[in-house]
């Protein structure tokens, strides 16, 4: 996973942000429980497959898994099906769990163009059983290895999130390091040495079934078109395991950072480590490349790694300005993906009803996308975001009037004289120059948008402001 999956996790937060926070509640909760027998029975506890198929891990996960929803697996067995299918056999699953009998089903193969259209991601979708018990075996997990984890790692942890890294990043700005080691491993997911991994459960997992259980979830096939290929490296994306193994794997990374007394900030594979200068930043690339390919078996991608300023740099969608006081500002590709997402929104708006429109699809976006940029301190580009969707939306409007008479009639019903309303729909320019022209201002105020409740990207962030 590359800096943009990093940034694709963040979107997902940024649909659902009150569902993500109650969704760490609730692992936490779980984690409570599990933490519990862990005290009992000491960290290298041998009965986590009990612990595992236990009643309340296993409700928890299977709300959890509703929740989250999502596309069925290779046996078309939808989330809605589910609870039926468990009532008729969790016993026998549960039987063949304890009894170390159990196998995974292939991953469904999905691919989903990445950020800005460089070329396509490969998701492994599990089935909705497996989804389940890879969700319980989550909550067992977690407690086990989460309480070691740096304080430097932020990704698919409770009560931590993407806002939390890039705050700690301005913060090591403004302390000085003015350098950054900007990391990107490639193909992360793709590329996890299986027997690296399995090695590192091994040090605190002693249920020799929940070993083996997990090296199947990872040599799962995966279909495509009917077929099954095997995999003997990577742990694909889309199943509830995966950002958790991921995260045992990488936390050797961290600790050898925090050997070396680094400062970093770790989300998921995405690692930015924080240095005074270019020398010793490039010290560092060197040294931890090594260290990666020798210790962990994963590559940096040299294309997209770099030694540089951290204003020249993204981080989670985020940047930085390079005053002696650095602010945090919205990315210049987080704002470019925005625009891709409305001109499909927009595309697909022509003829619609431009209440329903902005109702149903452009205030979810824009909520969700503020909401996770509501840390950035330079306001220009939401006034600048604000405008150029209110001339996207007057467009649609100039184009749904189509005729010269109706455009000269829906002027002057929205309060233009007879003369300047013919002038203007008489004019032969296109669309998009009428949509940024004072006709279409003067018919279609900033106050028209607020009446058809578009949400506007600077009140939002106002608001969000005088709030908190």
């Amino acid at each position: 996973m590359t800096s943009g999956d990093a940034e694709r996790r963040a979107e997902k937060l940024e649909s659902h942000p009150d569902g993500s926070r109650r969704n760490r509640r609730e692992e936490g909760l779980g984690a409570s429980r599990v933490t519990a027998r862990r005290e009992d029975s000491g960290p290298e506890t041998e009965q986590l497959m009990e612990a595992m198929v236990e009643r309340a891990n296993m409700k928890l996960a299977l709300a959890r898994v509703e929740q989250n929803r999502g596309s069925a697996g290779v046996d078309k067995m939808t989330v809605e099906q589910l609870r039926a299918y468990l009532r008729e056999h969790w016993l026998r699953i549960k039987e063949e769990l304890l009894a170390d009998d159990y196998r995974p089903q292939p991953v469904l193969k999905v691919e989903i163009p990445k950020p800005g259209g460089k070329g396509m991601r490969t998701l492994g979708i599990p089935t909705v059983i497996d989804r389940l018990l890879q969700q319980a075996l989550h909550q067992v997990l977690s407690p086990l290895f989460e309480p070691d984890f740096s304080e430097s790692s932020y990704g698919f942890r409770p009560n931590r999130s993407a806002q939390q890294a890039v705050v700690k990043a301005r913060e090591y700005v403004r302390e000085g390091r003015h350098w950054v080691v900007d990391i990107d491993l490639e193909k992360f997911f793709d590329r996890v040495n299986h027997d690296i991994l399995m090695s590192r459960l091994a040090r605190r997992i002693k249920d020799k079934r929940v070993l083996r259980l997990i090296r199947r979830y990872l040599q799962a096939g995966m279909m495509s078109n009917g077929l099954t290929t095997a995999r003997r490296e990577g742990t694909p994306q889309g199943g509830p395991l995966s950002p958790l193994l991921s995260n045992i794997l990488l936390d050797e990374l961290d600790k050898e950072l925090e050997r070396r007394g680094h400062t970093f900030c770790r989300y998921a594979d995405d690692c930015n480590i924080y240095v005074q200068s270019r020398s010793s930043g490039e010290r560092v690339m060197k040294s931890i490349t090594s260290f990666l390919d020798q210790r962990l078996r994963l590559k940096v991608n040299t294309e997209k790694s770099a030694v540089a300023r951290p204003w020249e740099r993204k981080f989670l969608g985020y940047s930085l300005t390079s005053n002696r006081e650095p602010r945090l500002k919205v990315a210049k590709e987080s704002v470019k993906r925005l625009k891709e997402k409305l001109r499909e929104i927009f595309r697909r708006g022509r003829g619609r009803n431009l209440g329903k429109l902005i109702a149903d699809e452009l205030t979810p976006l824009l909520r969700g996308w503020m909401n996770y940029f509501r840390l950035a301190q330079v306001k220009g580009i939401f006034e600048e975001l604000d405008s150029w969707i209110r001339r996207k939306l007057r467009c649609l409007i100039w184009r749904h009037w189509k005729r010269t008479v109706t455009r000269a009639k829906g002027l002057r019903q929205r309060g233009l004289d007879e003369v300047r309303a013919w002038e203007s729909a008489t004019n032969g320019r296109g669309p998009w120059w009428n949509a940024g022209a004072s006709h279409m201002h003067a018919a279609f105020p900033k106050s028209y948008f607020d009446r058809c409740e578009l949400l506007s990207l600077l009140d939002h962030r106002l608001r969000f402001q005088w709030t908190s």
